[in-house]
């Protein structure tokens, strides 16, 4: 089974390096020129509801079918989302969160080993569900954080949480099959990718 965990283009929140979590942030206007189809068609992609998702979805794989899955959402980043780290450098809140390793509840949000829980538990099923159907196979489009959740808890060689940060518009590929995730819950990776087109082309 081959595996495609894919991020979304880049947002103004993304340029801005504000958390974005679950408020639903469109693709920039530049972020959006810079997609490019992906060089292949898979047959379904699953995608987090989240507006920029869907959108980067729909420019790499237009003939391809989108479904929503809810659990695929972004880390609920509660009082930090819409600010970025300058305008919260003397925020009490904030800088607990930090002293914790970002290990701590977000104030009003999520604490990130119920985020990883969540995103790790949705994979498991999708790829659970792709190998009972005979694919070979998954492409998922959801978020930074879901591919950071994922990467550190299933990913061979093994990286911490923050390590396997992918690109906007790209992400990882990897592989595993059926005995192995089975038996061990691993997965090989093999490259990263990015859906963009080179600089200085419209």
């Amino acid at each position: 089974m081959k595996i495609y965990l894919l991020r979304h283009g880049v947002t103004i929140y993304n340029t801005e390096k504000r958390y974005q979590g679950q408020r639903d942030i469109p693709l920039s206007t530049q972020g959006r020129a810079a997609l490019r189809r992906a060089d292949f068609t898979p047959e379904v992609v699953y995608v987090s509801p989240m507006t920029r998702a869907r959108q980067t979805a729909a420019v790499l794989f237009p003939d391809s079918r989108l479904v929503i899955v809810p659990g695929l959402r972004e880390m609920d980043f509660g009082t930090f989302e819409g600010r970025n780290y300058v305008e919260m450098e003397n925020d009490p809140d904030y800088l607990a969160w930090v002293a914790s390793n970002c290990e701590s509840p977000c104030p009003d949000g999520e604490k990130k080993e119920d985020f990883a829980a969540r995103s790790c538990g949705v994979f498991a099923r999708l790829l659970d569900q792709a190998f009972a159907d005979g694919k070979d196979q998954l492409v998922i489009l959801a978020h930074g954080g879901t591919q950071m959740s994922v990467m550190e808890r299933y990913a061979l060689p093994r990286k911490t949480y923050h390590e396997w940060c992918g690109p906007n518009a790209g992400g990882f590929v990897l592989e595993t099959d059926a005995d192995t995730w089975k038996n061990q819950h691993v997965l090989h990776y093999l490259a990263t990718v990015q859906y963009t087109k080179p600089e200085g082309t419209c």
